[in-house]
């Protein structure tokens, strides 16, 4: 956790007072939830207990991360959630497409935290909730230098994509991605003002 100006805080998701009195402390406007577990490289052997950590942060981390905002004052939440989690379908998605809800296996359990996240994104109120689908990210510090799926994105990117997102756009879900046949990306270039092809300077 780390507000403007200040040092982080580490503090445990799963810990609903003490992730409370952290967000309180930092008493902020929008609140960004970028929360994973994933293992480093995303090594495959590490993967599917991963997915499982990771589904809980999405389900049981947000609904507690949503309910410490609410307490602070908050009046935004933007969460990142994923791009290529879609159900069979024509392409390229829009971000009115399902979810893919018959998924099984790691994979079912992987769109069930997604979907218990974006609810509880878009369905808080007071809070704004706004869901950044993001593509697979590349580039510093990510597992790959150079985009190598159906949906890339730059982490740069991406990380614009967040900061536009605190004061830019309506509630609702974006996806963000570099173009491509998979995902639309048209919503998030019109109501954020967001390009892929933003990169922080060398």
């Amino acid at each position: 956790l780390r507000s403007l100006g200040a040092d982080p805080v580490v503090v445990d998701v799963f810990d609903a007072p003490a992730l409370s009195r952290a967000v309180a402390s930092a008493r902020p406007d929008v609140v960004i939830h970028q929360l994973t577990d994933l293992p480093k490289d995303l090594n495959p052997r590490e993967m599917g207990a991963a997915i499982v950590r990771t589904a809980r942060i999405r389900s049981e981390g947000t609904r507690n991360l949503v309910g410490a905002a609410i307490a602070a004052g908050a009046h935004r939440l933007v969460a990142q959630s994923i791009a290529w989690a879609y159900a069979p379908g024509a392409e390229p998605h829009a971000e009115t497409d399902p979810l893919d809800t018959g998924a099984e296996g790691e994979s079912g359990i992987n769109v069930q935290g997604l979907i218990a996240l974006e609810d509880l994104t878009l369905k808080s109120p007071p809070l704004e909730g706004v869901v950044l689908r993001h593509g697979q990210l590349y580039g510093p510090g990510t597992a790959s230098d150079e985009p190598s799926n159906s949906a890339p994105i730059h982490v740069d990117a991406a990380a614009y994509a967040a900061l536009l997102a605190i004061d830019h756009g309506g509630p609702g879900i974006y996806n963000i991605a570099q173009s491509n046949r998979s995902v639309a990306t048209e919503k998030a270039r019109a109501e954020l003002g967001w390009t892929p092809d933003f990169r922080l300077p060398v």
